[in-house]
C-alpha cells in the first residue's frame, strides 16, 4: 500500500529520543479481508493466534502480519476489535467468572466495561513495524517503560494541553489501549494484562500506549522541544540527599528572576523574536517610533564579550587565543564556526555568556522602569524560543515571513547560495513552530506599508494591555 506520510523519519527520530526497545506498531483495521494481500511482505498465521501474539511478532520479530476472524483462538480477541460478536457465555459473565471474578455479577460488570470496536465495519486487521511505511495506520502502538511513557505523555500534552485519562479493565488490556483509542481518537495508555505478558511477551516494566496516527507528529514535536529544554531519556538523577538548586530548570529555580524582570508595577515586557532575516529589527524600529523602549539581546551579547569583561576572559581560557583577532577582540565568526557542529563546545560557550547577558538585561530593565514605571519595553531576542526564554515576558511577538521569501531575502542580504541560506534557516526552530508560541504575529512578507499598518494596530493593543495593569 502506498502511504501518504513518510513514516520512517518520524519513527526513527522517536526511537532515538525515547530509546525504544521494540518497533512502534502500525495498526490498521481492514474493511475487506481480501485487501490484506495488497500489503507487502504480510504474513498470515499458520495456526490459531491471539491478538497480543500478533503484536509481539511485529514489535519484536520485525514481521508484518494480518488476520481475519478465523485466525484467532476463540472470540475474545476478535470481538474487541469488531471482527465478531462477543458470545453469550462472555456477556452473561460465565467466562470471566471462571478465573477473574468472584461472581457472575462481577463478571458482567467486567464485560460491560470492555470497550469494543463496532461490529460489521471490519473484516481483518493488519499490523507492521511502521518504520517500513507498510500502510498509513489508524493508530500506533508504543511499548515502553514508565519513565519513557512519562516523557511521551509530556510531549503529547505540550501543545493544546489535555489531561490524560488512564483506564484498566484488568484482563483484556487491548480494549483499554486499542479499542479506546479508536473510539475516542485520543492517546490511550494502559498496563499490559496478564495474557499479554504470558502470550505476547510484554516485559514486567512495559506499559502500552495507543496513539491516533494523526497525533504522531505532534508527539514527536513535543519530544523535540522537551529535548531542547533538557528533558530527556534516560533521565539523569540528582541525589535525594543533595542540594538540588543547580539541578532545577531555570523556569523553576528562576522564579525570583521572573519577578525581578516582570516587576509588580505597570511595566509591560514584550518579547520580540522571529528567525534569521525575518525583519525583527525593522519591526523593532517601528515600535520604538511609537515609544517602546528597546533592549536588544544581540547588542548585549556583543557587549559581554568585549575585552575586560568576565565572559571574554572565560572564553579565552577555554578556547585559547585562536579565537582572537589582531586587535585582541573576539573573532566572532571563528568562534561561531567552532561551536556550530559541536554541541558540547556550544553549551560551554553559552555557560560563559548567558549569565552575563541575563545580568545586563535585568540591569537595563531596572534602569528603564526606574525612570518610567509605565514603560512598554520590547526585548528583541533572536533565539528566544530555542533558549526557552519566553517565560520572562508578559507577551510574545513573532515577526513572520514565509520560507520562500525568507530564503530569497537571506540569499540577497548575505550574498550566499540557496543551499547555504536553507542550512542557516534550518539551524533554528521553524517559523510555523514559533508562531505557535506567539501572542501576536507580524507578517513581514509584504511591503513596509503593510508591516507598518500591523505594527500600528499592535501598538494600540499593547497600550490597552498596559492600561489594564493600572
Amino acid at each position: 500500500m502506498k502511504t501518504k506520510i513518510d513514516w520512517e523519519p518520524i519513527i526513527r527520530r522517536m526511537e532515538l529520543l525515547l530509546r525504544l526497545k521494540s518497533f512502534p506498531v502500525g495498526f490498521k483495521m481492514i474493511s475487506h479481508k481480501e485487501d490484506l494481500s495488497n500489503i507487502a511482505y504480510l504474513r498470515r498465521p499458520s495456526h490459531k493466534v491471539t491478538l497480543c501474539q500478533l503484536i509481539s511478532q511485529v514489535r519484536n520479530a520485525d514481521w508484518t502480519v494480518g488476520a481475519d476472524v478465523d485466525d484467532f483462538i476463540g472470540p475474545i480477541c476478535p470481538s474487541i476489535i469488531g471482527l465478531c460478536e462477543s458470545p453469550k457465555e462472555c456477556s452473561d459473565g460465565t467466562f470471566r467468572s471462571i478465573v477473574w471474578t468472584q461472581t457472575k455479577k462481577d463478571a458482567q460488570k467486567f464485560e460491560s466495561a470492555i470497550a469494543r470496536l463496532p461490529l460489521n465495519k471490519y473484516e481483518a486487521v493488519a499490523l507492521a513495524p511502521l518504520v517500513y511505511n507498510p500502510f498509513d495506520p489508524d493508530i500506533v502502538l508504543i511499548y515502553a517503560n514508565p519513565a519513557q511513557m512519562m516523557l511521551l505523555i509530556n510531549a503529547l500534552q505540550f501543545e493544546n494541553y489535555e489531561v490524560m485519562q488512564f483506564f484498566c479493565v484488568g484482563e483484556s488490556s487491548c480494549s483499554d489501549a486499542i479499542a479506546r483509542c479508536y473510539l475516542n481518537q485520543k492517546p490511550s495508555l494502559t498496563i499490559p494484562c496478564y495474557g499479554e505478558r504470558r502470550y505476547g511477551h510484554a516485559a514486567d516494566d512495559d506499559l502500552v500506549m495507543a496513539i491516533p496516527s494523526q497525533d504522531m507528529q505532534r508527539a514527536l514535536k513535543g519530544l523535540e522541544v522537551l529535548y531542547r529544554r533538557g528533558i530527556r531519556y534516560p533521565i539523569s538523577t540528582a541525589g535525594a540527599e543533595l542540594d538540588l538548586t543547580s539541578a532545577f530548570p531555570g523556569a523553576y529555580s528562576g522564579i525570583e528572576q521572573i519577578k525581578a524582570v516582570r516587576g509588580n508595577d505597570r511595566r509591560l515586557l514584550l518579547g520580540v523574536t522571529g528567525t534569521i532575516a525575518s525583519g525583527k529589527s525593522t519591526v523593532a524600529e517601528m515600535l520604538a517610533a511609537h515609544g517602546a523602549y528597546t533592549i536588544d539581546f544581540d547588542q548585549i551579547s556583543r557587549q559581554v564579550v568585549e575585552p575586560g569583561q568576565q565572559a571574554y576572559q572565560q572564553i579565552i581560557d577555554y578556547f585559547g587565543r585562536q579565537v582572537l583577532q589582531s586587535d585582541e577582540t573576539l573573532d566572532r565568526q571563528k568562534l561561531s564556526d567552532i561551536v556550530f557542529c559541536d554541541l558540547e563546545k556550544r553549551k560551554k560557550l553559552e555557560s560563559f555568556t548567558h549569565p552575563q547577558i541575563a545580568l545586563n538585561f535585568i540591569a537595563q530593565v531596572e534602569k528603564i522602569t526606574k525612570e518610567n514605571p509605565d514603560a512598554i519595553i520590547q526585548v528583541v531576542v533572536p533565539l528566544m524560543i530555542e533558549l526557552n526564554l519566553q517565560y520572562l515576558f508578559h507577551k510574545l511577538l513573532v515577526v513572520y515571513i514565509p520560507q520562500d521569501a525568507l530564503t530569497k531575502r537571506l540569499m540577497k542580504r548575505n550574498g550566499i547560495s540557496q543551499e547555504e541560506a536553507l542550512r542557516m534557516i534550518n539551524t533554528q526552530i521553524s517559523m510555523d513552530e514559533k508562531k505557535g508560541y506567539a501572542d501576536f504575529i507580524i507578517d513581514n512578507g509584504n511591503d513596509l506599508a503593510s508591516t507598518q499598518k500591523q505594527v500600528d494596530a499592535l501598538w494600540e493593543k499593547l497600550l490597552a494591555i498596559q492600561a489594564a495593569k493600572r
